[in-house]
């Protein structure tokens, strides 16, 4: 069972918001917990299942990470969809 901490940050509107990097080490970390589990045998993990799913956590934080490298290198002023 893995413990996390990620801290909240008030945005301006007063919604809590998550770093991104937070966010993407937790998927990370989620993933890792899911194979380990599947590496060390316990009952009820299919480790097919686990595959996949790990997989999919993977591709969406690589997701976000791309975002945000996206979002972080363009103009000042432009949206991510370059407006």
């Amino acid at each position: 069972m893995i413990n996390v901490t990620i801290p909240l940050i008030p945005g301006d509107d007063g919604v809590p918001l998550i770093p991104a990097d937070q966010v993407t080490a937790l998927l990370r970390t989620i993933a890792v917990d899911w194979m380990q589990s599947a590496d060390a045998g316990e009952p009820g993990v299919d480790r097919q299942t686990v595959d996949s799913l790990a997989g999919v956590l993977d591709e969406l934080a690589d997701s976000i990470d791309v975002e945000c490298i996206a979002f972080a290198s363009a103009p000042q002023g432009w949206g991510l969809g370059g407006e």
